[in-house]
């Protein structure tokens, strides 16, 4: 500790002090009180005490020490070390950045934007920040689930409903109003369907929710990324600049595709991007980290669906009150719990020796019995004309954004399909799509291509995990949106930042 540059360059500065998460403050104070140790002079006092040796002696550093000479110093902590600490684990997005391969690959966030941003005019011209110094809040926003958490961590810390009562100060809610339903006899708000932003004043409440009462941060002190849909309109990016900026009054923001985190989970900007989740699924090739809007297909039949489906099938398959009088949540859990998707799904149907029934008992006395459902209700993902949809299924929207790619990235991209969301974690989902894939390419002339599908366990969170990952890289700070930018060009610099 004798060595003050050391201390100079481990010295956070007081603006610095409240970037923190707040339960941060007390490994903070650690790494502060060892790092605020400074060279003191000694006084006329201390040197002659120090002359005489009676009582201490002096330091190396000057400094008076209340010990007999010869006796080694002794260091008392004014507070307990945990080895668990968060400080520990804002230390290893590094390590974990490097294992997935992203430190050295960042040529999108390099390569695309400038030290400096032009306008659509061409009149503005504004510089970007080297660096903002500050941990950035991450926000996957998604139809059924958003998730919260601070840039650099493995893990968000708030998971939540993206749907919310409508306060009783609001006045009254139609059952047919966009983005609101009668849930019983309470109106429930629901900001976001299908990955489109359907009630701003909803996802405004959400993410006030999000941010204060949940991770217990000013939002005027916390840069945000957030996903986005890759078939949200453009004009949405700008309503959640303006939602930011104007509203939550944040100091910049950053607006994401999900397609590309979920690349930047598994370590790669390269790749085609399957997603299925709570309201829709999308198949997006990304290539360097720009995607294909015109090779970006995208399905409405996803987990809520399913889920719904999963009660009409009860109820068809046991005609009674009780079952159709279940919650949702029940019904969720049943899907999560029991649900798979078949290989074969004609051949298991006509033998009902392949069924695999199982029974649970309800805690309202009601029993219920799997059978076909089991794997009947994953089916619409696949098959969505067993919803009365015409539209091709997942496994066949993802061929034909393959197809749509140029002929020379196309084997590249097939070798890294990767699957995220979290409607993709029923059994057998990850088999299926590859089976289904190379079915495809073998029927339409593509031999050679051989689909890799790259699927790890944690994919129900692979977006809120690249955009934290991407969040932490040091190459990534000039890529904010900065509150002086959006200032002096509005809200359309979104779609010159975030092209």
């Amino acid at each position: 500790m004798g060595n003050n540059s050391s201390h100079k360059r481990t010295k956070v500065p007081k603006q610095a002090r409240k970037d923190r998460p707040p339960d941060m403050d007390k490994a903070w104070q650690k790494q502060q009180f060892f790092s605020h140790l400074k060279w003191k002079k000694p006084s006329v006092s201390d040197r002659a005490r120090g002359a005489s040796g009676s009582q201490g002696n002096l330091d190396r550093r000057g400094c008076w020490e209340s010990r007999p000479r010869g006796q080694k110093p002794k260091i008392v902590l004014l507070f307990p070390l945990d080895k668990q600490h968060q400080l520990a684990e804002v230390t290893r997005p590094r390590r974990a950045v490097r294992a997935a391969g992203l430190w050295g690959q960042n040529s999108w966030l390099k390569g695309v934007a400038g030290p400096k941003v032009a306008s659509l005019s061409g009149s503005c011209r504004v510089r970007r920040p080297p660096s903002l110094g500050r941990v950035a809040v991450v926000v996957d926003q998604g139809s059924g689930f958003t998730k919260a958490g601070f840039a650099g961590e493995e893990q968000p810390r708030l998971v939540l409903k993206s749907s919310s009562l409508v306060p009783s100060r609001d006045p009254p809610v139609l059952p047919k109003a966009p983005g609101c339903e009668l849930v019983g006899s309470v109106a429930r708000a629901h900001p976001i369907k299908h990955g489109v932003v359907v009630d701003w004043e909803a996802l405004e409440r959400l993410w006030e929710r999000l941010l204060v009462g949940g991770l217990r941060v000013c939002p005027e002190q916390w840069p945000v990324l957030v996903s986005d849909s890759p078939s949200a309109p453009p004009a949405g990016r700008e309503r959640v600049a303006e939602l930011l900026f104007e509203a939550l009054a944040v100091p910049a923001c950053h607006m994401a595709s999900t397609a590309l985190l979920a690349l930047c989970s598994v370590g790669t900007f390269s790749g085609l991007a399957v997603e299925a989740g709570a309201g829709v699924c999308h198949a997006t090739p990304i290539y360097a980290g720009h995607s294909w809007h015109d090779a970006t297909f995208r399905l409405d039949v996803a987990g809520s669906t399913l889920s719904r489906y999963l009660r009409d099938l009860l109820v068809a398959a046991c005609p009674d009150q009780r079952l159709q009088a279940l919650p949702r949540k029940v019904i969720t859990q049943l899907k999560k719990r029991c649900c798979y998707v078949s290989l074969d799904f004609e051949g298991d149907l006509q033998n009902p020796a392949r069924h695999h029934p199982a029974n649970f008992c309800l805690g309202n006395g009601c029993s219920v019995c799997l059978s076909s459902e089991r794997f009947r209700c994953p089916e619409p993902i696949f098959q969505p004309g067993l919803l009365g949809q015409a539209e091709p299924g997942l496994a066949t929207l993802a061929f034909q954004a393959l197809q749509r790619v140029p002929a020379t990235l196309r084997t590249r991209l097939a070798n890294t399909v990767v699957v995220a969301g979290g409607s993709t974690l029923f059994p057998g989902f990850t088999e299926r799509l590859e089976m289904e894939l190379e079915t495809q390419s073998r029927r339409h002339g593509y031999g050679a291509l051989q689909p890799r599908l790259v699927a790890k366990p944690g994919r129900g969170t692979a977006v809120w995990t690249g955009g934290s990952m991407v969040a932490s890289l040091r190459s990534f700070q000039c890529r904010w949106m900065t509150r002086a930018m959006y200032e002096e060009c509005g809200s359309r610099l979104v779609h010159e930042v975030f092209n």
